[in-house]
């Protein structure tokens, strides 16, 4: 009977111990910077890339399409589809900046949900990894109370960084999802044995049209590939595990980061590096931990 008290103290504990916000007011902010840049990144392709009569159209257009979802592009097509995409564009932007400066923060966030919704089905042939967890954490971002500081909101009295068992509860959800994610991830790629024998680094860095700098040379030391897809497995299945340990943690955080780092330099997938290390860094190496007052920092008092 102790014993099992003691389990759900603990259970309890880990779930809705107060927590301060600092995680999620991070993830907020960098969530917003990296969807920011990656706008800028594609405006000069708007129009080609999301009026349904842009780069792909006709049977190849229609092969991307989800038979799950209506296509948002045809139903836009209208004469006044250029005018429509404009707003559209302008209300994403303007709901990213607010976010971004944690004006009316849980609104905005809605909207850049939202609207990042529309642009994935308005262009379902330019998705990937980046923009499915984007999506999924501006989801997140809706509910957990990222505007406790650093925020118009809480310039204007709208928001509290008092730690709360609210706080706690988020940043498990969305620690607990990344370390699945990262586990499925891992053990999917090490079920097979082009991770292990460094085929997969290869093909990624040589042969699959990402690479941005010659690596042939790694035809001349294979084990250095092969060491490199180690790598890999052991930072992605080993996430789930080592994220959760105090003296850990830090290298994970680290491991992880440089792993999209190197993912965005040498394979030209910028924003998706971007957004893994932000999600990574703000649910895990931003601290939730409550501090006495004479440790709270002036710029979160």
């Amino acid at each position: 009977m102790i014993a099992r008290i003691r389990v759900v103290a603990a259970i309890e504990r880990f779930l809705f111990a107060p927590a301060r916000p600092a995680p999620l007011v991070a993830l907020r902010i960098g969530l917003a910077a990296v969807l920011l840049a990656q706008a800028v990144q594609i405006a000069p392709l708007y129009h080609s890339l999301y009026h349904h009569r842009g780069l792909l159209r006709g049977p190849l257009k229609d092969a991307f399409e989800s038979s799950h979802l209506p296509p948002l592009g045809e139903l836009l097509a209208s004469p006044l589809e250029s005018q429509i995409l404009a707003v559209l564009a302008v209300a994403y932007v303007a709901s990213l900046v607010g976010m971004l400066l944690g004006w009316h923060t849980r609104a905005v966030t809605f909207a850049a949900w939202a609207l990042h919704f529309v642009f994935l089905r308005l262009a379902p042939h330019t998705n990937y990894g980046a923009d499915d967890w984007a999506n999924i954490f501006l989801f997140y971002s809706i509910w957990a109370p990222g505007n406790a500081f650093w925020s118009l909101d809480r310039r204007a009295g709208r928001a509290s960084d008092v730690p709360t068992d609210a706080n706690r509860l988020a940043i498990r959800v969305m620690q607990i999802h990344l370390c699945i994610a990262y586990l499925f991830s891992g053990v999917e790629k090490a079920s097979g044995e082009q991770w292990r024998d460094g085929a997969a680094i290869w093909r990624s860095l040589v042969a699959q049209g990402y690479q941005l700098f010659d690596f042939t040379w790694l035809a001349q030391v294979p084990w250095l590939a092969q060491v490199s897809g180690w790598l890999v497995l052991v930072i992605e299945i080993g996430y789930a595990v080592f994220m959760w340990f105090p003296r850990t943690r830090r290298l994970w955080v680290a491991a992880v980061a440089a792993m999209h780092a190197g993912i965005g330099v040498f394979m030209g997938l910028h924003v998706f590096a971007a957004i893994m290390i932000v999600v990574t860094v703000a649910m895990f190496g931003v601290s939730a931990e409550p501090v006495t007052p004479s440790e709270r920092s002036p710029a979160v008092a």
